[in-house]
């Protein structure tokens, strides 16, 4: 338990940010299986992963190394599909 204001304030924006994080990464998790899950991707489900995966790495909630390793996959399962 914290022992000092600050730290507990610090302890609740903590807890804040971990849900709402949470909530983006299975949001992420979600879409990636729905545009990927078919024999045949869909490619406008394909950029609104994309889309989703470049706003996740501007706010930080996943790396940016990881954004890109992600989206490449995207890309290359988008090429395919044509």
């Amino acid at each position: 338990m914290a022992n000092t204001k600050s730290a507990a304030k610090r302890a609740r924006q903590t807890a804040g940010r971990s849900l709402r994080n949470s909530s983006v990464l299975t949001r992420l998790r979600t879409l990636q299986k729905g545009a990927m899950g078919t024999a045949k991707p869909d490619p406008a489900r394909i950029r609104a992963v994309i889309s989703a995966i470049d706003k996740a790495a501007k706010r930080g909630i996943i790396h940016r190394n990881a954004a890109i390793r992600r989206k490449a996959r995207l890309n290359k399962a988008l090429i395919a599909a044509k």
